[in-house]
């Protein structure tokens, strides 16, 4: 059984080199100890890291489309060894490639047993890249971006980021609804902020000497549902125990029970079991996915 991010990285890297070797596609190894593989699109179309059904959807839909302009943020740390400017959904790891394989395999989700698990109205079609504008206390609302949105269901996906991030008590408390929601004592703290999460979110904490908030993207997921009415939905992999914890740890700080109800975690492995043999067969082969 395989535990943690870095795990997960060393087989997802090895299965992208076995891909990319087996299908002669050109591809490039991001630099660092564990290689990421990162794909380019093909001279007759396709692309590496897709399913060549979900590709063909996703490129013929001007929204999703869009996706593949999305820069990774790790580009400048991770420079490949190719002069192409590599995306989010180039790489191997990319959770929102992993997302797309699977619901860009048909242009509108019409598969009964998939959307009796999410809980959700069949025929409805993907919004990727989601602005819920969650409300804050100054009357604003925040630029949060969720990953997909089917109906009044909010998507958050996870494949090998390292967690949900930390942040400052002062950008938890700028949401409207915060304290309503959460009950502030029971949620995880941390008493550090990493590097990557202090770009994002400055050092506040740190200089304050107060503990950060921990699973900040749930946080804002959990808002998201409660300001819409709507449901919020982690999916990451069974491989995964910490983010899973992560995520329970979470819902147990919300105060209200109806909200609680319309919170569910699916791991990538119960939602394959839903999905056509192709895709499964796909899934297995590129990310070590198995049907549960």
């Amino acid at each position: 059984m395989i535990h943690g991010s870095a795990s997960l990285r060393a087989e997802l890297s090895f299965r992208g080199q076995q891909r990319a070797a087996a299908i002669a596609w050109p591809h490039e190894l991001t630099l660092g100890t564990v290689p990421s593989v990162i794909f380019s699109r093909g001279e007759r179309g396709g692309h590496g890291n897709f399913h060549p059904a979900s590709f063909r959807n996703l490129c013929a839909n001007p929204q999703w489309a869009r996706r593949l302009t999305k820069a990774h943020t790790g580009y400048r740390r991770a420079l490949p060894r190719a002069d192409w400017r590599w995306r989010e959904l180039d790489s191997s790891n990319s959770s929102d490639a992993l997302l797309m394989n699977i619901f860009c395999y048909t242009r509108r989700l019409r598969n009964r047993t998939l959307c009796s698990l999410l809980g959700i109205d069949c025929g409805l079609a993907p919004e990727f890249g989601y602005r819920p504008r969650i409300p804050l206390r100054n009357g604003k609302t925040d630029r949060t971006e969720i990953d997909m949105r089917l109906g009044e269901l909010l998507v958050e996906a996870k494949l090998t980021e390292s967690g949900f991030q930390s942040a400052p008590p002062r950008l938890v408390e700028r949401y409207r609804d915060f304290e309503q929601t959460f009950d502030r004592a029971e949620l995880p703290k941390a008493c550090a902020i990493s590097e990557g999460e202090i770009e994002e979110n400055g050092n506040d904490a740190q200089r304050s000497g107060q503990e950060a908030v921990q699973n900040y993207q749930l946080i804002r997921g959990i808002l998201a549902a409660h300001a819409s009415g709507g449901s919020f939905c982690l999916m990451c992999d069974a491989r995964r125990p910490d983010l899973i914890e992560h995520w329970y740890a979470t819902v147990r700080a919300v105060r209200d029970c109806s909200l609680r109800c319309r919170l569910q975690l699916i791991t990538w492995q119960e939602l394959t079991f839903a999905l056509p043999n192709a895709l499964q067969t796909f899934l297995q082969k590129k990310y070590g996915i198995e049907a549960a």
